[in-house]
């Protein structure tokens, strides 16, 4: 019987002195001055770090490389207006056809715009026959568009448009100097209905379906596509602020190379 108390009570003891993690055997142990777990040795010191030796390098930057765009470049990339707007009246006059002066509208004194209208033939209340156009633009002279509104245009034996009429449209498509419409004078010569799209621009000659004998023509710019409003909007002046003069604030950068 006191071979079995003894061995009851040794395994108690065991198991209570290694439960948790053994720290009542370390305690007993660190009591009686028993060392039997050795601290561990510290790892060693990491390595000097070695720091190589430098010299700096110099980078000069030319002053055109802060250089903002220029908008006169932009007729590189997007079709602009080889004209202004007042030329443009100046060189239908010349053509017999009598227009205002380029002015500021009554409605809007941001728009600007010179304009012909004559009526040829009516009969009761109703414009038989007559001849509307207006160049119209900004106070700088750009163009925006040009439009032209025929009723009843007269022809000649063969069912051309009349020659007078026709230097209206002739000049218009020629002045912008914009090669690549080739079809336009043409069609507009037969009354056909012709709509050409290319780089921007637009030229539209229909005849009305409600009104047979009577016709429309639109010439005009728009930037339709995502590349040209971007190509637009980086060559505006509104765009971009006026910076300083690079050659003082940064002569030269300095960039460290390793030996």
């Amino acid at each position: 019987m006191w071979l079995l108390i003894i061995l009851s009570f040794s395994i108690v003891a065991t198991t209570v002195l290694l439960s948790n993690d053994m720290r009542h055997l370390k305690s007993l142990a660190h009591y009686f001055g028993i060392e039997l777990f050795p601290p561990e040795a510290p790892p060693p010191p990491p390595p000097p770090k070695v720091f190589r030796r430098t010299e700096p390098v110099s980078i000069k930057i030319a002053p055109r490389m802060f250089d903002p765009p220029q908008p006169a470049l932009a007729s590189v990339f997007l079709r602009t207006w080889r004209i202004s707007g007042p030329a443009m009246c100046e060189a239908l006059r010349s053509a017999g056809v009598q227009t205002s002066e380029w002015t500021a509208t009554a409605f809007n004194s941001d728009t600007f715009e010179c304009s012909y209208e004559q009526i040829f033939k009516k009969e009761k209340e109703h414009i038989a026959s007559s001849l509307f156009l207006v160049v119209r633009g900004n106070g700088n002279g750009t163009i925006s568009s040009m439009r032209v509104k025929l009723v009843g245009p007269a022809t000649n034996n063969d069912g051309q448009l009349d020659a007078g009429t026709m230097r209206i449209f002739e000049t218009m498509l020629t002045q912008p100097a914009w090669l690549d419409f080739h079809d336009a004078l043409s069609a507009i010569r037969n009354l056909r209905d012709v709509k050409e799209e290319g780089f921007g621009s637009l030229i539209n000659f229909t005849q009305e379906h409600s009104r047979p004998g009577s016709f429309n023509f639109t010439l005009l710019l728009q930037e339709t596509s995502p590349q040209q409003r971007r190509t637009k909007d980086y060559f505006s002046a509104k765009t971009w602020l006026p910076a300083p003069d690079p050659s003082w604030l940064v002569p030269e950068l300095i960039f460290w190379r390793r030996a």
